[in-house]
C-alpha cells in the first residue's frame, strides 16, 4: 500500500497558508498545519491543525516532537511571516526580534527538528521568501532583511542536505492579498492601483495562482533543483 505524502504548513491560518493547505489536500496530501489561530472551517476538518506561536522556540520544538517525530514527513513550507511597514529608525529592538523570530528562526527551527523526518521520506523544504528579498522598497527594513536572510538560509542548507536526498528551494511571492497585505497597499484602491501600474501583468496576485510553483518544488516534478529562488509576481523583479 502507498504511503499517502504528508506535508507541513506553517502559518496556515492566513491567506497563503491556507492556498498551500487547500493545494497539498486536493492533490492527495495528508497536511499537519501550525499557527496562532484556528485555520477558517473550510480547511479546519481537511487537515491536522495545532495550536503553535511561530516566534516562541520552546513552543515551536514542543509542537513538532509531538505531531511530527521522526515519521517520514515529505514536505515542509516554512510560510509564517509578519510584516512590518515601518522606517528602521522607528522600528524597536522589540519589533525587529519578532520579525526575525516569526520570518527567519521560525524556519531555522522548523528545518532543524524535522530534519530526520524529511531524510526518512527524502523530502523537500519550500521556504516562503518574498520579491522584498531581491527588489525592496522603502520602510520594509526589518522584512526584507528577514526574507533576504531566509533566501541565503535556503542555498545553505540546499547545499548541505543534498547528499542526504533532501531538496531546499524559496518561493518568493509578489504582491497576493492575505492578511498581511490587505491595507499595506495590496486591499486599499489606491494601493492596488500603484502595484497594477508596477507589475507587467497589470495586477496583483491571487492565492491559488501560487499552487502550482509550491506543488513543483514540494514534489517529485522538482526533483533535480534545489537552492533555488522562484519569483512568482507577475514580473515585479524585471522592472
Amino acid at each position: 500500500m502507498t504511503r499517502q505524502r504528508r506535508a507541513l504548513v506553517t502559518g496556515v491560518s492566513g491567506g497563503i497558508g491556507r492556498a498551500t493547505a487547500v493545494a497539498f489536500v486536493t492533490d492527495g496530501w495528508s497536511v499537519i498545519g501550525l499557527d496562532r489561530t484556528p485555520p477558517p472551517p473550510e480547511i479546519a476538518d481537511a487537515i491536522v491543525y495545532a495550536a503553535c506561536d511561530l516566534g516562541d522556540s520552546a513552543d515551536i520544538t514542543a509542537t513538532l516532537a509531538r505531531l511530527i517525530g521522526d515519521e517520514p514527513l515529505d514536505a515542509l513550507v516554512n510560510n509564517a511571516a509578519i510584516q512590518l511597514n515601518k522606517a528602521l529608525s522607528e522600528t524597536s529592538d522589540d519589533e525587529w526580534d519578532l520579525v526575525m523570530n516569526t520570518n527567519v528562526r521560525s524556519a531555522f527551527l522548523c528545518m532543524r527538528e524535522t530534519h530526520t523526518a524529511l531524510v526518512a521520506a527524502r523530502g523537500a523544504v519550500v521556504n516562503v521568501s518574498s520579491v522584498h528579498a531581491v527588489a525592496t522598497s522603502a520602510n520594509v527594513g526589518a522584512y526584507a532583511a528577514s526574507k533576504g536572510a531566509l533566501v541565503n538560509l535556503t542555498r545553505e542548507l540546499a547545499a548541505q542536505w543534498a547528499r542526504s536526498g533532501v531538496r531546499v528551494n524559496a518561493l518568493a511571492p509578489g504582491w497576493f492579498l492575505s492578511e498581511m497585505t490587505d491595507g499595506a497597499m495590496f486591499g486599499d484602491e489606491r494601493g492596488e492601483r500603484w502595484i497594477a501600474s508596477r507589475t507587467p501583468m497589470g495586477r496583483g496576485g491571487r492565492d491559488d495562482e501560487l499552487d502550482g510553483a509550491l506543488l513543483f518544488l514540494a514534489s517529485g516534478a522538482s526533483s533535480f533543483v534545489t537552492g533555488q529562488v522562484l519569483c512568482v509576481d507577475g514580473g515585479w523583479t524585471i522592472v
